[in-house]
């Protein structure tokens, strides 16, 4: 059983960094595409950024310049660092596991067969 937890979320002040993290356990973590998913309230969930097993990475439009994406192998976690963060930040972030061992990213949910339970950021003063 593939489990992914989240964790790194919370308040945090315009202008601020946060980075999340999800550990991966029960699978072939060092196989999998990886990506990070945002739904803000009364919106759909929608693609930030995703990782390859070998660290090629693709960013939605929303996440370029501000977020990065990484992956520790060795500790089968993956990453999400957020700085100058914003409050249309404000969302629940869920990371996936595309474990279908395709060599493409892909930017929608139904490439991604495992979720984690997601983690609140919420940007405010």
């Amino acid at each position: 059983q593939v489990q992914l937890v989240e964790s790194g979320g919370g308040l945090i002040q315009p202008g601020g960094s946060l980075r999340l993290s999800c550990a991966v356990s029960g699978g072939t973590f060092n196989r999998y595409i990886m990506a990070w998913f945002r739904q803000a309230p009364g919106k759909e969930r929608n693609f930030l950024a995703g990782v390859s097993p070998i660290g090629r990475t693709l960013y939605e439009d929303a996440a370029k310049g501000r977020f990065t994406v990484s992956r520790d192998n060795a500790k089968n976690t993956v990453y999400l660092q957020m700085n100058a963060l914003r409050p249309d930040d404000t969302a629940v972030y869920y990371c996936a596991a595309d474990e279908a061992l395709s060599t493409v990213i892909g930017r929608g949910a139904e490439y991604y067969g495992y979720w984690g339970q997601g983690t609140q950021v919420t940007v405010s003063s």
